[in-house]
């Protein structure tokens, strides 16, 4: 019934299958108690930090409860939109707090036992937690480079120390030696396998997550750094990584191992295809002199919080990302190495200050930086008392607000919830979520969307829509008609309001139902007249 929790057992267990039947039965019935919760419990706000404190203190097993929570999210088919919504959000909380717990313990350990690879994966592991993405699966995959890596080399140089060690084992000691590794590398990385800098799509963050690297050989200086000196070390060539600013590179010793001179060292830029530099040429490379310490070598910590760094500036660029789900991401990974950095809590309660999201957690931020940074009291206090406000609006809010279609007002209304919409304008696809019977937006809003410019202005209603590129918009009704071929929405909050998608529109989970409690039978009429009904 269950064959993915296989891996967690082994031949030679004595196990009580009825006990792990009950146990396992048993957590799918918790999580699907805890999963029908969340909608009711946060469907008017975002799920607040407390909001997970009874999945943190399950009694049952937590990879039975994500099994679960797996199996609903692949539930076949275009129902149960809701329960999939809210399990994601569950199974995307419940693994990150998991790889955190992991890169604390990674952290924690001699620098001698901090594998790069490792700390790539467990920054990949954090921002995809819902992708299978494990450092085993990873290394066999790098495993498998250096094997190709051998033959080219025992074609070459059959007596090679390499050849026939196991990764890791040997340590070549001569220069020529280790350039003929690097030389079946290149061979093999940029000639066979056909990996090459991504410089036509720099700034896609699926450069910087090692798995992707691995699929689509390509990727940024640093993660191709990291996997070239991952398969460098496996043959016995111990090359070190250099912070080289604006272009992350690899040195490899020349000279006395050890030695403090930088020109004692030749210089390896993994995203130009392993070419070989001197320190004049990695000048040029950049356009600029650099002083001597930007050719030392860096820990695998200082790494990460590069690896981080450009993932915490991609995620400040992500405009259409209306989420801010890297720069979350990156934020967490960034203060779980520096917890103190003011900076960067600063920049955390800015931003769920932004997106009106855990207000107490806010506060707790903005405590934190008044104890670390007296002198930020101006910024603090402004930010302080806005949430506070924040919170005492959230305290005052009657309840949801429910609109019947028959109330005089809104006789103009002429779309209702769940209905598949095309932008005459714009002309992207939308579904709409909720309605005004006039423009509710202040007075900047209209003025920047030049509204009063519309033969009807703010004066007509205006319509809460999910669209296609995941934003979500305020659109008026003159600007809007209905989508001749409906088709589904790919946005990632659908579930949030709607529970199916029937193929012609989408249903109203119960809470949006809740408010819009006269719009269902007018959908379905508005379909049935609109479209055949063989396509419902």
């Amino acid at each position: 019934r269950w064959p993915s929790l296989l891996k967690y057992y082994s031949h030679s267990d004595s196990v009580s299958w009825l006990e792990e039947y009950k146990a396992r039965h048993n957590a799918g019935l918790e999580a699907q108690r805890i999963v029908a919760s969340f909608s009711k419990r946060f469907f008017s706000e975002h799920v607040p930090c407390d909001g997970f404190s009874d999945i943190e203190t399950l009694g049952c097993p937590s990879h039975f409860f994500e099994d679960e929570l797996m199996c609903i999210l692949n539930m076949e088919g275009r129902k149960g939109l809701t329960w999939k919504y809210y399990a994601k959000k569950i199974l995307y909380f419940l693994r990150q707090q998991n790889i955190l717990k992991n890169l604390k313990e990674y952290l924690q350990r001699p620098t001698e036992r901090q594998s790069f690879l490792e700390g790539a994966v467990l920054i990949d592991q954090y921002c995809n937690p819902l992708s299978d993405i494990c450092l085993k699966s990873v290394q066999a995959q790098v495993d498998d480079i250096t094997d190709k890596v051998r033959k080219v080399l025992r074609t070459k140089n059959p007596r090679h120390p390499s050849v026939a060690a196991k990764a890791g084992e040997v340590l070549v000691p001569e220069v020529e030696l280790q350039r003929q590794v690097l030389d079946a590398m290149n061979c093999v990385l940029y000639e066979q396998l056909k990996y090459k800098g991504n410089e036509l799509d720099y700034y896609n963050s699926l450069n910087s997550y090692i798995h992707q690297v691995l699929i689509r050989r390509t990727g940024i200086p640093i993660s191709l750094s990291v996997l070239y000196l991952t398969i460098a070390r496996q043959l016995g060539v111990k090359l070190e990584p250099v912070n080289f600013p604006s272009h992350f590179l690899l040195r490899w010793c020349q000279g006395k191992e050890g030695s403090t001179d930088i020109f004692d060292y030749t210089y390896i830029d993994a995203f130009g295809k392993g070419k070989q530099l001197t320190v004049k040429e990695c000048e040029y490379l950049i356009g600029h002199h650099v002083t001597e310490e930007f050719y030392g070598v860096v820990t695998s910590k200082e790494v990460l919080q590069r690896m981080v760094g450009n993932l915490l500036n991609l995620g400040k660029r992500e405009s259409t990302d209306q989420s801010y789900q890297l720069l979350r991401d990156s934020l967490d990974l960034y203060l779980a190495m520096y917890p103190d950095n003011v900076q960067h809590l600063m920049l955390q309660a800015r931003l769920y200050f932004h997106l009106g999201i855990w207000p107490e957690k806010v506060l707790d931020i903005l405590q934190h930086i008044q104890a670390l940074d007296p002198s930020q009291h101006g910024a603090v206090g402004y930010l302080v008392q806005h949430t506070l406000e924040h919170i005492e609006r959230r305290k005052e809010e009657l309840g949801p607000e429910v609109k019947h279609r028959s109330d005089e007002k809104h006789k103009e209304v002429c779309f209702s919830i769940g209905l598949i919409m095309k932008h005459k304008r714009y002309g992207y696809n939308c579904v709409i979520y909720g309605w005004d019977p006039a423009c509710m937006m202040g007075h900047e809003w209209i003025r920047n969307m030049n509204v009063h410019s519309l033969p009807h202005g703010p004066h007509q209603p205006f319509y809460n829509v999910l669209v296609e590129d995941g934003s979500c918009r305020y659109a008026a009704q003159e600007n809007l008609e209905y989508n001749s071929e409906p088709q589904e929405i790919p946005h990632p909050d659908i579930g949030r309001y709607f529970s199916e998608f029937t193929g012609a529109h989408y249903l109203a989970n119960t809470e949006l139902e809740i408010r819009y409690p006269e719009d269902l039978e007018l959908t379905r009429a508005t379909v049935q007249k609109i479209y055949s009904p063989g396509k419902e």
